[in-house]
């Protein structure tokens, strides 16, 4: 399984170090050429790999961490995205429920990536939390994961396990995942929650 970051701002960056501290290879890429990102994807670790957008979309798991209203040019960069899983870690602040067709916004973001499983996850934690090593005292930060897609949960469990989180399924994007959606002044219940998972 490979798997890429798009998007090298504060998110993108403290997914880049949650896979570095488990030396998991990660590929990164944004709006800038690889050699823009490559000093601080170095820094981050050795098996952070900066590459042209174009490149990074191979890897088989996709995890969105850009600004909301940038997933469209994301979606736009293939033809078809059957085969691929997107993590969506987004979320629209600012942005009015009628501007989503009423959706939560991941089912929003699912409209534009085709053929694509997509997963919502790693949204709920501030930058600075996410950044930190996931694992406490005997416990595991948790994260929150809800899909529409059944099949694609349970690797996106297994890779938040290899990084050191605890996943928590919440079931389809409209129902359970809508307690971590941000959106317009609307705010899920467990938005921003630093939660952990004690070791049984």
């Amino acid at each position: 399984m490979s798997y890429a970051i798009i998007g090298f701002g504060a998110i993108g960056q403290a997914l880049a170090h949650a896979f570095a501290r488990k030396n998991i290879d990660v590929t990164v890429a944004s709006r800038r050429p690889p050699e823009a990102l490559t000093p601080q994807a170095r820094a981050i670790g050795p098996r952070v790999i900066a590459k042209s957008l174009r490149n990074a979309l191979e890897a088989d798991t996709i995890i969105l961490a850009i600004p909301f209203g940038e997933h469209r040019e994301v979606a736009k960069a293939l033809p078809s995205w059957e085969g691929k899983t997107v993590i969506d870690a987004t979320n629209a602040f600012g942005v009015l429920p009628e501007e989503l067709d009423s959706l939560p916004s991941s089912a929003f973001v699912a409209k534009a990536f085709t053929g694509a499983k997509l997963v919502k996850g790693f949204n709920h934690l501030i930058t600075a939390t996410l950044a930190t090593d996931p694992v406490v005292e005997g416990g595991h930060r948790v994260v929150f994961l809800s899909s529409d897609d059944e099949d694609a949960i349970g690797p996106v469990a297994d890779l938040s396990k290899q990084l050191g989180f605890a996943p928590v399924e919440l079931g389809k994007l409209n129902e359970g995942g809508a307690l971590t959606h941000a959106r317009g002044r609307i705010w899920g219940q467990l938005i921003f929650q630093d939660l952990f998972k004690k070791e049984q």
